[in-house]
């Protein structure tokens, strides 16, 4: 798996990886992390300015309230066996 790209944004760290045929973009706020697999098949041949484009405004804002939905999950789960 090898970094094809980094794109900077002010509530997670997003990272693109191209591994066997697929990108897989990563986003990291924290311990938390998400990831996407898209295959270079499924695009039109734009690579990295391809996918960063699909990351729009709006996938963004998802993604952010995944994180807190997801700490929220977890402190949850964690309480419970204190």
């Amino acid at each position: 798996m090898r970094i094809i790209a980094e794109l900077p944004h002010p509530d997670c760290k997003i990272t693109l990886f191209n591994m066997n045929q697929k990108y897989i973009v990563k986003f990291e706020q924290g311990q938390l992390e998400q990831s996407y697999k898209l295959s270079e098949l499924d695009l039109s041949g734009g690579g990295a300015n391809e996918i960063f484009q699909i990351l729009d405004e709006a996938f963004m804002t998802t993604v952010v309230e995944r994180f807190k939905s997801m700490r929220t999950d977890f402190s949850a789960a964690y309480q419970r066996q204190q």
